[in-house]
């Protein structure tokens, strides 16, 4: 496993940090839906979704069982906005055809637009996003963030995805602007996110974002 990195100050080594913000920050939370699921792993799953409630933060998953639904618990029983990006049409599509919960969340964006089609969607909608082991989707997900510059967390551990992107950054080796962190414990991944963000990210968030 990766040991933890230090977090920068700035981007500059000033000590800029990021101005007063008009919302809270946005986590997403990536994982996968479907499969068994290690009773460990779920376990961090819920510590990520309590460490992002308890720092003031937003979650927003899939709106899909499985990993992410696990954050949605642990954000939700510590008062966490919880917010899902559906690929349904509705309520009733969401839960009959795509079999996704709808307890725990303040608010379900239903997209319409498929599974792949809303992992665009809930990428866009996260300021940071957050790997938790993972499967084809997730590497989707993972690819639309990293192309597009995000910060990323990685939970690593988990298996599935999350245990792959080390490798994969490695291999890529393109400069889309993104940064990625790696981390064993939740509460100190997403914590070192926040920062990271705070003191250097947010000056340049994604490509495309314009100054």
């Amino acid at each position: 496993m990766r040991s933890a990195e230090a977090s920068p100050k700035s981007a500059s080594g000033d000590g800029t940090s990021e101005p007063a913000r008009a919302r809270p920050l946005a986590v997403g939370v990536m994982g996968s839906a479907s499969g068994p699921i290690d009773p460990g792993v779920a376990a961090r799953a819920r510590a990520v979704g309590r460490a992002i409630a308890e720092s003031g933060c937003t979650l927003v998953t899939g709106a899909c069982p499985g990993i992410p639904q696990e954050a949605v618990r642990g954000a939700a029983a510590h008062g966490g906005l919880v917010i899902g990006i559906s690929p349904a049409l509705s309520e009733q599509e969401h839960v009959e055809r795509y079999e996704s919960p709808i307890e725990g969340y303040d608010a379900l964006v239903y997209t319409g637009s498929g599974l792949m089609g809303r992992e665009v969607v809930n990428i866009r909608s996260s300021d940071i996003v957050v790997v938790i082991g993972g499967h084809s989707g997730t590497l989707g997900e993972f690819a639309i963030a990293y192309d597009e510059g995000r910060l990323i967390g990685v939970l690593t551990g988990t298996d599935g995805v999350a245990d792959m992107i080390g490798e994969l950054v490695e291999r890529l080796a393109k400069d889309t602007g993104a940064k990625v962190l790696f981390d064993e414990e939740p509460e100190r991944l997403v914590a070192r996110l926040i920062e990271y963000y705070r003191t250097v990210h947010f000056q340049r968030p994604h490509s495309l974002y314009r100054p």
